[in-house]
């Protein structure tokens, strides 16, 4: 089968969430004997048109210095016209079976190649701004997305979510038929983030990393190592990541009077988050808001104990499993406690770590993650 995916985001430019998704996604499909193009934005590192691993990967400049530089939808708008136009670089004769939309950012051109090539058109929502915005659409830019999303999502023959949490959130947003949106969970490559940890290399650590937003709920965790730092000795914490929140979150981490103990790194590569993932005695997700949590599944196949908050996919992914602790979302004290309990009960913490192996093993491959979208594309 013919696929064509079209992502905002996709490594290097971008390593996490969506990127990460995309990447481990169409690279399975590639393995499984499916012909998939990969239609992104261009990134200075790598070339515009290069083959990884058995897919080809097409980036488009579409850098526009004349448009403003806070409307995101209207540069992403008008950015889409290169995906499209990149497209024409195509081999002669080779027309998409299926394309696959990820997220609104790419709404404009994967429903103009659809039509193009008289291909079904998927799309995969891995959040939305109602579920951004608490359950509600403020006006302006929000609700200016939220009638993108809505749009593609009915263009769209088919819709995938990647939790129950999602699922809801797309049915009762878009109002769209309950036969045609599709629960397929997100899926991570565990060799990868298993290789080279050194036993005996975990200290009392607190890790978390991710994109720096305020739904991230990192200020959270900031309070929580305020609470920590007496009850746990040599306690320390690093949350890596960059994004608009930082400045704020600096000022929260100074109030809190941890400075000393919480770093903020920025960007990790690949090699450097994975060292640091393997030196950490416990992962913190402490998001507010959160889809399907992918991060989850990268500390688990880490190795690394987990405390997450009980929202949207992460309270799925981890439920009863065994394979981390909950804490009511926002709460500090509650994650304080969890926290303390993982660095300071061994037994505890190995238990953990031999769940999440299961569990990563028995539910969330990339290759049984391609099969199930392979259905959806048939039908």
């Amino acid at each position: 089968m013919r696929v064509l995916m079209l992502s905002w985001e996709y490594p290097p430019r971008s390593g996490g969430g969506i990127a990460a998704h995309v990447d481990g996604l169409a690279r399975a499909m590639g393995r499984a004997g499916h012909d998939v193009v990969v239609l992104t934005l261009a990134d200075r590192s790598v070339p515009t048109d290069q083959r990884v691993e058995r897919i080809r990967v097409m980036r488009a400049r579409a850098d526009l210095p004349w448009l403003p530089d806070d409307d995101v939808v209207v540069r992403a708008a008008s950015a889409n016209h290169h995906l499209v136009q990149c497209s024409s670089g195509l081999e002669p004769g080779w027309v998409p079976d299926v394309v696959h939309a990820h997220d609104w950012q790419v709404a404009w051109a994967a429903d103009t190649l659809a039509a193009l090539h008289r291909a079904p058109l998927v799309t995969t929502f891995h959040s939305t701004s109602r579920g951004l915005h608490g359950g509600r659409v403020p006006p302006g830019e929000p609700a200016t997305v939220h009638s993108v999303e809505s749009w593609l999502g009915h263009r769209s023959g088919a819709v995938v979510a990647s939790s129950r949490f999602m699922q809801r959130e797309i049915l009762d947003g878009f109002e769209l038929p309950p036969e045609r949106v599709h629960l397929i969970p997100n899926g991570i490559e565990p060799a990868w983030w298993s290789t080279g940890e050194e036993p005996g290399s975990r200290r009392p650590m607190v890790f978390t990393w991710g994109r720096v937003q305020y739904e991230k709920g990192f200020q959270v965790l900031a309070r929580a190592m305020s609470l920590l730092r007496s009850r746990v000795p040599e306690i320390e914490c690093i949350i890596g990541g960059r994004g608009s929140y930082l400045p704020e979150l600096q000022s929260q981490i100074d109030i809190e009077g941890v400075s000393d103990i919480v770093a903020l790194p920025g960007f990790l590569g690949d090699d450097r988050l994975r060292d640091t993932l393997h030196r950490a005695g416990c992962v913190a997700i402490p998001s507010l808001y959160e889809p399907f949590g992918i991060v989850a599944l990268e500390a688990m196949a880490g190795g690394a104990p987990l405390v997450v908050a009980r929202t949207g996919g992460l309270a799925e992914l981890v439920g009863d499993s065994g394979a981390g602790l909950l804490f009511e979302p926002g709460n500090a004290s509650e994650l304080a406690d969890q926290i303390e309990r993982i660095l300071t009960d061994g037994e505890l913490a190995a238990e953990m770590r031999a769940r999440g192996e299961a569990l990563l093993r028995d539910r969330y491959s990339w290759d049984a993650i391609a099969t199930a979208m392979a259905g959806v594309y048939e039908q």
